[in-house]
């Protein structure tokens, strides 16, 4: 009986104390979800700026839906099933004029994970560049997107780029990080969905905006 009874003693107290944890985690997280929230979507605004500077105001396209794009036949069709639209934003002026948009893309195809970026494409497709927001690649190799791969990009007018080991020698050519073509393939392809999508549903195929 005495040690039936130490079994439901320690068995209770573990119970107090997992109950309390619980307590201090939940009370802990309510804390921080508003200030990690708002630095998210500091994080995001400085990013949306980054790829669209002359832009003065960036709207959410609420009817977007990135499910609906990822059973849509035709993307997967186009060799976009790794990628993801996360967002889509309108780029405006001053006097609300479109500029136009800015994308958040996820490349599911990293050697180390997901890798999310925004870039920006003015109405008349050039990507004005992009920004890395996550990227949990090989340290020293895949880590290099920010400094590599990141400035290749900016200010091109191309409607699809490839990567290459042997040196760019056209606008639509990107120079591989040496060691990491996993990495410069996941980039480089999610960039062109970005600006497939683009192409196909925003009207940079000469269509009105859909």
């Amino acid at each position: 009986m005495k040690k039936e009874s130490n079994i439901v003693k320690d068995a209770a107290i573990l119970l107090i104390i997992t109950l309390f944890s619980g307590m201090i985690l939940g009370f802990v997280f309510q804390i921080t979800k508003e200030p990690i929230a708002l630095a998210q979507e500091r994080a995001a605004k400085e990013a949306y700026s980054e790829v669209f500077p002359s832009a003065s105001d960036f709207v959410l396209q609420e009817d977007f839906s990135p499910e609906a794009l990822l059973a849509d036949g035709g993307w997967q069709e186009a060799g976009y099933d790794g990628v993801s639209i996360e967002n889509v934003l309108s780029a405006l002026n001053q006097d609300g004029s479109l500029l136009g948009y800015v994308l958040t893309v996820t490349s599911h195809e990293g050697y180390g994970g997901d890798i999310t970026f925004t870039m920006g494409i003015a109405n008349d497709g050039t990507l004005n560049g992009i920004s890395i927001l996550s990227i949990s690649e090989t340290a020293g190799l895949g880590m290099k997107a920010e400094d590599v791969l990141k400035p290749q990009f900016a200010g091109k007018n191309v409607s699809l780029f490839t990567y290459t080991k042997t040196g760019a020698v056209s606008e639509d050519q990107i120079d591989a990080i040496s060691g990491a073509t996993i990495t410069t393939k996941a980039v480089t392809n999610a960039v062109n969905g970005g600006l497939y999508f683009f192409q196909t549903q925003l009207g940079g195929d000469g269509n009105e905006t859909k």
